[in-house]
């Protein structure tokens, strides 16, 4: 059996008692009136037939209702709130899990939609879809693809500790008061191009996590929490957006364009090989300069090289004084070290000229010269924002 309509009206009831009988759920371009809720199959006062209906209970006595027939909803409207999670008093007390794909494309929420706890084990779609009061998948788990492209969160979306693990797709999604990704783990990929926040609501991220890191699918993510931050005005948190975004695309230019995971052992190996032309900015852009997010280690690294220096400095017969040789002693030796680093040299030392005093000399005032232009120039985009 199967509910089939399409421009029809149909109640929340007669919707509810297909669901409990097993059938199979296709309604296009539909309105559903009354409130679509799953708790009233546990209200004595309901007249429902739920023989068919599959429920577990687990040690806690918390339901597991598990729904295996096809359910789609294409360009259909919901006027009322649709719940498939347990009641406001006690959400956890019931989890329901669909078996089959769950199609809501282009449909309309008028009122509140509830999926918490939800378990989808096959394609969770809703794209197109516009959500005009609160969404909430907070700790839903989606274990097939779990598309919500071109969707208009009208009011907050909850994802909080959701577990997405297949693909996330949420390409020009649109949160007008906000999201939370919380403790949100997301195992594969993901597609964040496009989305934005209306009224500069920079979306909760905390204990976020990326399954596929190393392969940049965060890069998206990072993206849009930037952009949201420079728009609210949160320019320091935007700047570390915008050094884990270019993290990211430097591990996708690492692993090269296609599924890496796909390649023979051989073909590894060469793309690995080719990716040395990206050696430069792993060392200087990222571990160094910290695409401009992280002067204290040019400080650092300014720091290294002139102790290193003066140590090599403190040899005897590396320095000479201007009235004579010297032995130089730990301090002269810092000493000369930071004024060849800083490029003053007052001449009172200068180094001997037998040995490797001279070239390294030379060598560490063009690093102390780098590192003090790279460090400037970090300053000034960490203090120019806004």
């Amino acid at each position: 059996m199967a509910l089939q309509k399409e421009k029809q009206s149909i109640s929340a009831t007669q919707l509810l008692q297909a669901l409990a009988d097993g059938d199979d759920i296709h309604l296009n371009q539909c309105v559903i009136t009354g409130v679509l809720d799953i708790n009233r199959f546990f209200d004595p006062s309901e007249k429902f037939h739920t023989e068919k209906l599959r429920v577990d209970l687990d040690d806690q006595e918390q339901k597991l209702l598990t729904l295996s027939q096809s359910i789609v909803f294409d360009k259909c409207n919901f006027e009322e709130n649709i719940v498939f999670t347990g009641p406001w008093a006690d959400p956890d007390s019931v989890t329901i899990e669909f078996k089959e794909d769950v199609i809501f494309n282009s449909s309309k929420f008028q009122g509140q939609a509830r999926f918490r706890n939800a378990v989808f084990r096959g394609t969770a779609a809703f794209d197109g879809c516009s959500f005009d009061g609160v969404a909430t998948f907070k700790n839903a788990s989606f274990h097939s693809d779990a598309k919500f492209r071109t969707t208009v969160f009208n009011g907050y979306c909850l994802c909080g500790n959701a577990v997405f693990k297949s693909s996330a797709r949420f390409a020009n999604t649109h949160f007008v008061k906000g999201v939370n990704f919380s403790a949100v783990h997301f195992l594969g990929q993901t597609d964040f191009n496009g989305v934005y926040s209306a009224n500069r609501t920079v979306p909760d991220y905390d204990n976020v996590f990326f399954g596929r890191r190393k392969y940049g699918d965060d890069e998206s993510f990072w993206r849009f929490v930037k952009q949201s931050s420079q728009e609210a005005g949160y320019y320091q948190l935007a700047g570390e957006c915008f050094y884990k975004e270019r993290c990211a695309r430097l591990w996708q230019k690492l692993r090269g364009p296609g599924d890496y995971d796909d390649l023979r052992p051989l073909n590894k190996l060469l793309r690995w090989v080719s990716a040395i032309r990206l050696l430069p900015e792993l060392v200087f852009g990222r571990m160094l300069f910290g695409y401009g997010e992280r002067p204290v280690r040019v400080l650092f690294a300014s720091a290294l090289v002139i102790v290193i220096c003066t140590l090599l400095y403190s040899q005897p017969g590396t320095l000479v004084y201007r009235q004579g040789p010297v032995e130089p002693s730990f301090l002269q030796s810092l000493y000369f070290s930071t004024i060849t680093f800083t490029t003053l040299g007052y001449g009172d030392f200068y180094p001997s000229a037998h040995g490797f005093c001279r070239q390294l000399a030379m060598a560490e005032a063009v690093v102390g010269g780098f590192l003090m232009a790279l460090f400037v120039v970090c300053l000034a985009k960490r203090f120019s924002r806004g």
